[in-house]
């Protein structure tokens, strides 16, 4: 099976424009960085049937001393199974940042989102290689599956700026749990084996001065598609950010 070909943030900040490596996913670029991935970032957390979601709100998930996990549950969650969105920070960011950046949305849509906490400044592989984040947030989503009505027709991962990054990484690797994914100004995509073929979509501003629009979103948009992914690309007048109108679409989305 092809694999997903590497580009590293630091390459696509300072590269020229025509001097960057090809994104084409399956292509034959080098790997960036001294580290090797030495896992695979597969998950093994399924959905369960038969769940009954009790509760609604932000819970917060005590899944390890250091860091936190918080889940938000819409409120028409206990009238049946709802999509569900594993949503990555950017780096330096938190999990409550997403829900800033998310608002109202979720709600209005009627997704549950699950937003985590890297165990560093950023997520783990964006420095090289899947580790204690890969095995934090599995534990994350089998504690949701545990407790909430999960349509496992739509589950969805992403995240914003270098999590969207991670999350579109790994809802390529995982395509086979994740059937969507939502990236909001992501930057490049970490080389591992894809899985399955997950509808994507991806936001990206056009006045972007920290992963730049003509490198980064309309990039991978296209290598994406050329790779026959299904592949929804917004772009929107803004910077490196989520606008609200851009949250609701990317929802309904995920939601429809």
């Amino acid at each position: 099976m092809r694999r997903l070909s590497n580009i590293n943030r630091r390459e696509f900040c300072c590269a020229a424009g025509g001097s960057i490596v090809s994104l084409a996913v399956g292509g034959a670029c080098s790997r960036i960085g001294d580290a090797a991935l030495h896992a695979d970032g597969r998950f093994t957390a399924r959905p369960r049937s038969g769940v009954k979601t009790t509760t609604t709100g932000q819970i917060t998930l005590n899944l390890d001393n250091d860091r936190n996990a918080i889940l938000q549950i819409p409120k028409r969650a206990k009238e049946s199974s709802l999509p569900l969105l594993l949503m990555l920070h950017g780096a330096t960011q938190n999990a409550e940042d997403m829900f800033w950046y998310l608002g109202n949305t979720p709600e209005e849509a009627g997704v549950v989102v699950l937003a985590p906490k890297s165990q560093d400044t950023t997520w783990d592989a964006i420095g090289g290689s899947f580790s204690e984040d890969i095995d934090y947030l599995n534990r994350a989503l089998e504690r949701v599956f545990e407790t909430v009505a999960v349509d496992p027709a739509r589950i969805a991962i992403g995240g914003f700026s270098d999590g969207a990054s991670y999350g579109l990484s790994l809802g390529l690797i995982n395509g086979d749990l994740f059937s969507r994914v939502i990236a909001f100004s992501p930057g490049f995509l970490i080389e591992a084996t894809p899985h399955g073929k997950p509808r994507i979509f991806i936001s990206h501003g056009t006045h972007d001065h920290i992963l730049p629009i003509d490198r980064c979103g309309r990039r991978l948009a296209s290598s994406l598609i050329t790779n026959g992914y299904d592949v929804t690309f917004r772009e929107f007048d803004g910077d490196h950010e989520i606008p609200e109108a851009v949250a609701r679409e990317g929802m309904r989305w995920l939601a429809s």
